[in-house]
């Protein structure tokens, strides 16, 4: 799954415990035991993609060739 926010958004992942804020990622197999919740006072929206079993969607940043 990978989740992309608004806000802040708080991601326990197995032992981690991380603040994923707007303008980063976060990737991770959903068969690791994880929690997601708004880390903040304001709204936190957040978009979750899933692909089919096996299938990963990969997010890169900076600039192409790096």
């Amino acid at each position: 799954m990978a989740v992309r926010p608004s806000g802040r958004l708080r991601l326990v992942l197995g032992e981690r415990d991380l603040v994923v804020v707007r303008g980063e990622a976060a990737e991770f197999d959903t068969r690791v035991p994880h929690w997601l919740g708004n880390a903040g006072p304001e709204p936190a929206e957040y978009l979750a993609l899933f692909g089919r079993q096996g299938e990963r969607a990969h997010l890169r940043t900076g600039r192409p060739g790096r």
